[in-house]
């Protein structure tokens, strides 16, 4: 999953899209965090410990402004399976966050809250980690009264509502949906709705579902170098095309070599053909 850390151009980091998540789900679609009011947040903070220097590294960090005031650090933290030791890496980030407010000598007066959104993508079940950091420790009943309590504010994105699905107003909202057909129906009918930032959602999709013919249809897309809008409708077309045309191009291929039963188990199956597109080139 190091793509997703390390592309600053993830979906999520627009700030229409940032935006857009927060108001949906913290604040069911109201629009309290406008978009011109973030600015990003560097997503590396650092901590010294056994006299080195160690990193820290968020998905998708912002501070939410007002002015010339910081009101808070927003995070994202994406996730394609339960991690048991999500409270005490969110508990990490934010500590950070707050350890650099401590340190800084620009702002004194202006403390400002820090917030991490856990988002799981995860669709063939729910997630079944710790939600907060007593969850996760074995804690003596004696101290039990003293340990203080860290929550994730964890949001399962395959299992929104239609209505929650409904109040996004970005790029996001072809994502959340995409996630909730394929864990109510395993299949996924697109929408119309026009994509703004294409290739960002596509990667985003490619990435968290380990389908890399969402990123194929748009490299190969020349309506898209010029910046055309498109929609999900017409990406997966390309998909379908394209996996139409790598088929003929292998039959082609084996029949004009007289590979007549390569052929016949290729049509039946998948692997196999695969295994023959990959001696022959087609990609």
């Amino acid at each position: 999953m190091a793509q997703k850390d390390t592309s600053e151009k993830i979906l999520e980091s627009y700030n229409d899209v940032f935006s857009d998540i927060v108001n949906v789900l913290l604040f069911n679609g109201r629009q309290v965090l406008a978009a011109d009011e973030l600015e990003d947040e560097a997503p590396r903070s650092y901590y010294k410990a056994d006299g080195r220097l160690h990193e820290i590294e968020r998905d998708v960090a912002k501070r939410w402004k007002n002015g010339n005031i910081r009101v808070a650090c927003i995070g994202f933290e994406n996730q394609t399976a339960s991690d048991p030791d999500m409270p005490l890496r969110v508990m990490g980030y934010d500590g950070a966050e707050y350890r650099a407010q401590l340190l800084s000598d620009n702002d004194t007066e202006n403390r400002y809250p820090v917030v991490t959104l856990v988002l799981y993508f995860g669709h063939d079940k729910p997630w079944i980690g710790p939600l907060s950091l007593k969850e996760r420790l074995n804690i003596p009943r004696e101290f039990e009264p003293y340990i203080n309590d860290y929550k994730i504010n964890l949001f399962q994105i395959a299992y929104l509502t239609h209505e929650q699905v409904e109040l996004f107003q970005s790029d996001f909202k072809v994502v959340a949906d995409y996630f909730v057909q394929k864990r109510e129906n395993g299949d996924y009918i697109p929408s119309s709705q026009e994509l703004k930032h294409v290739q960002e959602t596509l990667q985003l999709l490619s990435i968290m579902t380990n389908d890399h013919r969402f990123e194929e249809a748009y490299n190969t897309d020349i309506d898209h170098q010029k910046g055309e809008a498109s929609n999900m409708c017409e990406v997966l077309d390309k998909v379908e095309n394209r996996g139409e045309n790598k088929v003929a191009l292998l039959m082609k291929k084996l029949f004009d070599q007289n590979r007549i039963d390569d052929a016949k188990k290729a049509s039946e199956n998948e692997e196999y053909r695969a295994k023959l597109m990959k001696e022959f080139g087609i990609n």
